[in-house]
């Protein structure tokens, strides 16, 4: 069974401010587009923490550091930064793949669209972290990248955006280190299918409540000054 995230807080600028921490019982095998910790590897911890709608500081992996040494983490790690308000995290569990997802869907995106360069977009983060309970090998492991985020843009045609995500978007697919690898992680493979419903259940279900209240942890706590916003926040 996969390590259920706790909910924690730090101390920031005067406010208490929410992240999700994840302690993994033994390291996990890890492809991530995270600031901090992305990449492919052994990891053994994650975070994924709020940050002030007005998010400006020009270097997020080492912030996300400082934060994983306050919690006293060793070892790698990985660590995502989003506008919303963890505490709307939306979990979800199908055929032994477990799913977790902030979204918020303030700033939609279509990837190609023509003449836009830059991040001159408003905050909004999608953070999905995928439990897969089989070692995937090396090429399934990406495939599963490109299958969460197929589900993805999915779950957002179905709740009415012409968009495939927002610019800061970030995705972590674990796994076990050791075992005898899964060959595949496509959308009809024995490990893609069902992630593939549980990532477009997590996106839909979360982007309607981000929609319907736009809310954000800046919402709850008052926006605090100062910190630009990069690309996994």
């Amino acid at each position: 069974m996969f390590a259920e995230p706790s909910l924690t807080h730090r101390r920031e600028d005067g406010y208490e401010v929410p992240l999700l921490l994840w302690r993994f019982p033994e390291p996990v095998l890890a492809a991530s587009s995270a600031v901090l910790g992305g990449g492919v590897g052994p990891r053994e911890w994650l975070i994924n923490a709020s940050v002030p709608m007005s998010y400006a500081r020009p270097d997020p992996e080492a912030h996300l550091a400082e934060l994983a040494g306050q919690l006293h983490l060793t070892g790698p790690g990985i660590g995502l930064l989003t506008g919303v308000d963890v505490h709307d995290v939306v979990s979800v569990r199908e055929d032994g793949v477990q799913v977790y997802a902030t979204v918020g869907l303030g700033a939609p995106i279509q990837a190609a669209e023509s003449g836009v360069t830059g991040f001159a977009h408003r905050p909004g983060t999608i953070n999905i972290v995928v439990w897969v309970p089989q070692r995937l090998g090396d090429g399934a492991l990406v495939n599963a990248v490109a299958t969460a985020t197929e589900a993805k843009a999915q779950a957002l045609a179905e709740l009415g955006l012409a968009a495939t995500g927002t610019a800061t978007d970030a995705i972590c697919v674990l796994c076990p280190v050791d075992g005898p690898p899964a060959a595949y992680g496509g959308p009809r493979s024995l490990w893609g299918a069902p992630m593939a419903r549980a990532v477009f259940e997590a996106v839909r279900d979360g982007g309607a409540v981000n929609l319907s209240t736009g809310r954000s942890w800046s919402d709850r706590a008052g926006d605090m000054p100062a910190h630009p916003l990069r690309e996994d926040a």
